[in-house]
C-alpha cells in the first residue's frame, strides 16, 4: 500500500523467502514496493500474486540505480548477501536480509561495519525471533537451571523444487551453516553463555552437490557454564523422515520440548510452513518425593497465538518498520547474527578437518 511519504522498498530474491517478505511489505501501511529482482521467472510470478504492474529488473545494479530505493529486502542465495548488502547501504539505504548475515565470517563483519559506517539499519531474518511460542521456549529453557542439554535437528527429505532450492544453496554453503544458524542462535539465547568449543561431523550423500561440500551435517558445542548443545541437518531425497524434527532442551530442574505433532508428520521435513509451527509446548519438572516418584505434572502449553508462515514474515517486516522509524539500536541484533555464523563457520571447520574447534 503507498502513501506520499511511503517507505521504498526494493525486493531482490522472489523465491520463497522473497515472495513472503514482499507480501508483508504490500499489506503494510507506509510502505511501497518499488521493484522486484531476480534472474529467473519468481519476479514475474510474484509480480503476478501481488496484483501486477510492478517494475521487474533482471539485475540488481540496474535497479538499484533506477528507483533509488530508501531500503533493500534480500532474500537472494548467501553467496550475493555481502556485495548486495553493502552496495545498498553506500546507496544510502536500510536493509533486510535473509540469514546468513553472509557466506564467510570475514563478510559479515564487512556487512555489519558497512551498515554502522552508512548509519543504517541492517536487520537480519531470523524468523523465530518473532514466533510466541519459540520465545516462551526460550524462557521456559532459561528457569531449567545450568548447566542446559539443547538438543535439535531439521532434516529435509527435500525433493521437487525444494532439491533444487538445497543444491543451488550447497553451491556455497553446507546445511549447518545456513540451516545451523538460526538454531544455534536460539542455543546462544537459552544459555546466555560463552560458547568455548566445537566439533561437528558431516557426510556427502550426493554427487549432486559440488565436490568437498557434504548435505549431511551434525555439530556439538560446548559453552563457559557447562551447556553443551546439538544440532543437526540434512538435506535431500534420501534424507529420512524418522526424528526428523526435535526440539528439546534438559536442565537440572527439567526439561522443555516443542510437540509439533502435526508439522513433524510424514511429508512436511521439506516444508518451509511446518518449519516454525510449535503447536505445542511440554514443560517437564524433574522435582521428586523421598520414594523418587514426581510431585509436579507436565505441563502443556498451548499458545493461542500461532502464527503462520506469512504473519511471521509480516511481523519480521513490522519489526523492521519500527527499527527504522524509531531508530532502535540493532548493534545486539547484528552482534548475534556475526557471532552464531562465527559458530556455524568453526563447526563447518571441524567437518573439513576433523578436528575439535576451539573458539
Amino acid at each position: 500500500m503507498s502513501t506520499s511519504n511511503s517507505l521504498k522498498v526494493l525486493v531482490v530474491g522472489c523465491g520463497n523467502m522473497g515472495a513472503s517478505h514482499a507480501m508483508a511489505f504490500h499489506l503494510m501501511e507506509g510502505v511501497t514496493i518499488c521493484g522486484l529482482v531476480s534472474t529467473g521467472k519468481s519476479k514475474e510470478l510474484l509480480d503476478e500474486k501481488l496484483g501486477g504492474g510492478f517494475p521487474l529488473f533482471n539485475d540488481y545494479t540496474e535497479a538499484l540505480e533506477k528507483t533509488s530505493p530508501d531500503a533493500v529486502c534480500i532474500s537472494t542465495y548467501p553467496d550475493t548477501h555481502e556485495a548486495f548488502a553493502i552496495m545498498a547501504f553506500e546507496k544510502g539505504c536500510h536493509v533486510f536480509m535473509e540469514k546468513p548475515i553472509a557466506d564467510s565470517v570475514a563478510g559479515a563483519e564487512r556487512v555489519a561495519a558497512a551498515a554502522k559506517k552508512a548509519g543504517k539499519k541492517l536487520v537480519i531474518g531470523y524468523i523465530l525471533r518473532h514466533h510466541p511460542s519459540w520465545i516462551k521456549f526460550i524462557e521456559i529453557a532459561q528457569e531449567l537451571g545450568k548447566p542446559l542439554v539443547m538438543r535439535m535437528n531439521l532434516n529435509q527429505q527435500s525433493h521437487g523444487y525444494m532439491w533444487d532450492v538445497h543444491r543451488n544453496l550447497m553451491k556455497s554453503l553446507s546445511p549447518i551453516v545456513d540451516c545451523g544458524v538460526h538454531y544455534i542462535d536460539v542455543m546462544c539465547q537459552m544459555v546466555r553463555s560463552k560458547p568455548i568449543q566445537v566439533s561437528a561431523i558431516g557426510a556427502r550423500l550426493t554427487n549432486d552437490i559440488p565436490e568437498g561440500n557434504y548435505n549431511y551435517g551434525q555439530l556439538q558445542i560446548r559453552f563457559e557454564d557447562g551447556s553443551v548443545g546439538w544440532y543437526e541437518a540434512g538435506w535431500g531425497p534420501m534424507i529420512s523422515e524418522t526424528a526428523f524434527f526435535v526440539k528439546d532442551v534438559i536442565g537440572p530442574k527439567g526439561s522443555v520440548s516443542i510437540v509439533a505433532k502435526n508439522a513433524a508428520a510424514a511429508g512436511q521435513s521439506d516444508s518451509v510452513a511446518s518449519h516454525t509451527k510449535t503447536e505445542s509446548l511440554r514443560w517437564h519438572h524433574a522435582d521428586i518425593d523421598t520414594k523418587n516418584e514426581f510431585t509436579k505434572p507436565d505441563e502443556w502449553i498451548d499458545l493461542t497465538d500461532e502464527p503462520d508462515h506469512q504473519e511471521l514474515c509480516n511481523r519480521e517486516q513490522a519489526f523492521f518498520l519500527k527499527a527504522i522509524h524509531d531508530d532502535i539500536d540493532l548493534t545486539d541484533h547484528v552482534d548475534d547474527a556475526v557471532n552464531s555464523l562465527k559458530i556455524a563457520f568453526a563447526c563447518d571447520e571441524s567437518v573439513r578437518t576433523g578436528k575439535v574447534v576451539s573458539l
